[in-house]
């Protein structure tokens, strides 16, 4: 059998993915997108589980966009029930950049309210990415049960994907301004404030959110 260039360079860039300095596997990312093979899908996908740099995770994301549709999603969608915190969040984080709604099945509520935080952020981000026309609704009231949950970066992160959905939130957060837990009330007036106003700021909207509920407020004014 003929080895030829393109055998060659696509070895060496497999090698590369698992060499010990960031910048070369930064460089056999950037090489393997540049070049799209179905062969290294798979090893694509492989490393973005446990790559440890952010920088080459992005390039590893960018990669696999560059493949196929038809040849990414279904590792992608096996990689999202993988027991590996990373590897869900890094899947789900590419789903979200390649955009295919086929994808949609995927993202089940379990993985909305995966216990690790950055997990649950790529998958309230994807999960808007991709929500089927109609769906918003359902969707948004999913997401509001994660009102109040973690530190700050991890409820700005929610906020967003509840703004991100429009109009649908409204409802659900009008609901959880009347919640039992004064941490979702405070949230859910935030998410009302910083969706009325963006330009506010979230820690202001936070704070804000901190002042009307310890006066005894719901927010309901804000519709």
């Amino acid at each position: 059998m003929t080895i030829t260039k393109r055998d060659t360079d696509a070895k060496r860039a497999l090698q590369g993915l698992d060499d010990e300095r960031s910048s070369v596997r930064l460089r056999a990312a950037l090489a393997v997108g540049t070049a799209p093979d179905p062969r290294f899908v798979d090893k694509l996908i492989e490393r973005c589980a446990i790559e440890p740099d952010f920088f080459v995770r992005d390039m590893l994301t960018w990669a696999l966009t560059r493949h196929p549709v038809a040849v990414t999603m279904p590792g992608l969608v096996r990689e999202v029930r993988s027991g590996r915190a990373q590897a869900r969040s890094q899947a789900l984080h590419t789903l979200s950049k390649i955009g295919d709604r086929g994808a949609w099945p995927a993202i089940t509520r379990a993985l909305l309210t995966d216990a690790d935080d950055e997990v649950a952020r790529s998958a309230w981000r994807t999960a808007v990415v991709l929500v089927p026309e109609g769906e918003e609704p359902a969707l948004a009231a999913m997401l509001a049960t994660q009102l109040g949950r973690g530190e700050r970066e991890t409820q700005l992160s929610l906020s967003r994907a509840l703004v991100a959905l429009g109009e649908a939130t409204a409802p659900a957060l009008l609901s959880a301004t009347t919640a039992p837990d004064p941490r979702v009330r405070v949230h859910a007036l935030a998410t009302q404030r910083f969706r009325r106003d963006p330009d506010t700021g979230f820690e202001f909207a936070i704070e804000e959110a901190k002042r009307v509920v310890a006066l005894g407020g719901s927010g309901r004014e804000g519709r």
